[in-house]
């Protein structure tokens, strides 16, 4: 990789550089194969160098990349009508990024309240161990403190309170309050699910005090659950839609685009010139999302993520079954699913980084699993033996207790 930088020193990267994939495949400068687990942090949902996904970035790329917003930009229409079609949503706003999302999220409710006369109205209610991105805003709505430290002062508006902690939740809303922020499952934070009964509690509670349910679906949408969106799991009709959700990840199957959808009544805060950007919802991106939403809402997709998102979590119970010493618990759904380690969760994943098995950390000292959606059986079996291989090492080498 050469002894010399020119890239901020931001990442602890391990000595492996990918030059080419294919399908959960990826291969290093050295000729190595690697089994991928990661999809790039939930981000390549389709594999990596999906033919169709290619062919519609290719198709689009020899007509028109780039225009701004300035102008109508052509697949917008395409790409918001099928996610509004799939969704609580009415309209859509598209970004680059999960945590661009994030922003038009805040701006959206806070803008929602003082187009109501409700000016004080600025406070955003997040959960701790969240992550909603790094910008200014979004590490101060994580409120984790290795994120905030060194960057000056937290900014306003973003109050943490104890996971899954009802009483402090009720206790914290007051006439200055404008949403509630939330990952219906805590990617980050360590693979934590919100009970379905609470997000159903969160969608009353917003309707009581009439304040905004925002959810950052950024890693757990596009299918990563089983359902195209990990809320539904609460119910389908509506019991717990949110009124925002930050979308980004999978939408774009490895191409960069994010989206921010709301509610009409709450879409129409944002007035033109209140909010934009220069490359969100380009040519490219819509190209590309269009054809990923095409083929993730397809008959038997989703139910095909579920078998397989069964497969790997009784895998993953074998191996605490087997491994009591490294490992002991399962978390997650669909095919977003971790194990909490008992040793450091680096030492896993650099052994399973020895065996040719990529997987990625999280929050809570969870081993961290978001594989393509399109992985078959045999592959997780062939993942299953790669992480047996690895444990068996570090269970031989591990001092007996």
């Amino acid at each position: 990789m050469g002894a010399e930088k020119h890239t901020f020193s931001t990442y602890a990267q391990p000595d492996i550089e990918f030059v080419r994939g294919e399908g959960v495949r990826l291969y290093d400068n050295r000729g190595n194969e690697y089994l991928d687990l990661t999809a790039g942090i939930a981000v390549n949902a389709l594999g990596h160098a999906n033919p169709e996904l290619v062919a519609a970035l290719t198709e689009q790329a020899g007509k028109l990349w780039h225009t701004s917003n300035l102008f109508p930009v052509q697949g917008q229409e395409k790409v918001a009508r099928l996610l509004c079609e799939h969704t609580f949503a009415d309209r859509v706003f598209f970004t680059n990024s999960g945590a661009e999302a994030l922003e038009c999220s805040i701006k959206t409710a806070r803008r929602y309240h003082y187009n109501r006369g409700d000016t004080d109205r600025i406070n955003i209610l997040t959960f701790e161990g969240a992550f909603h991105g790094r910008t200014l805003a979004t590490i101060a709505a994580g409120a984790q403190p290795k994120y905030l430290e060194g960057f000056g002062p937290k900014a306003p508006g973003f109050i943490s309170l104890p996971f899954g902690d009802e009483d402090a939740l009720n206790a914290a809303i007051d006439e200055n309050t404008a949403a509630i922020l939330i990952e219906p499952i805590q990617g980050e934070g360590g693979i934590r699910e919100v009970p379905n009964q609470m997000l159903r509690d969160l969608r009353q509670l917003c309707d009581r005090h009439g304040i905004l349910l925002i959810y950052d679906e950024v890693q757990t949408g596009i299918g990563r659950t089983g359902k195209l969106f990990a809320h539904e799991w609460a119910g389908e009709n509506g019991e717990a839609a949110p009124d925002i959700m930050a979308v980004a990840k999978g939408l774009g199957g490895g191409f960069p685009v994010g989206a921010c959808l709301a509610r009409q009544e709450v879409a129409d805060a944002l007035t033109a010139g209140t909010h934009g950007t220069t490359f969100g919802g380009n040519p490219l991106a819509m190209a590309v999302a269009a054809r990923v939403l095409e083929i993730v809402t397809a008959d038997g997709f989703l139910e095909a993520v579920n078998q397989k998102g069964l497969l790997l979590k009784q895998m993953l119970a074998e191996i605490v079954d087997r491994y009591p010493r490294l490992v002991s618990e399962v978390r997650g759904k669909g095919l977003l699913l971790g194990l909490k380690a008992i040793v450091p969760n680096t030492d896993i994943i650099a052994a399973f980084r020895e065996q040719k098995l990529l997987a990625v950390g999280a929050g809570d000292n969870v081993v961290r699993f978001a594989p393509p959606l399109t992985i078959t059986p045999d592959e997780l079996r062939e993942a299953r033996e790669k992480m047996i291989a690895a444990l068996d090492g570090m269970a031989q080498a591990a001092p007996a207790t």
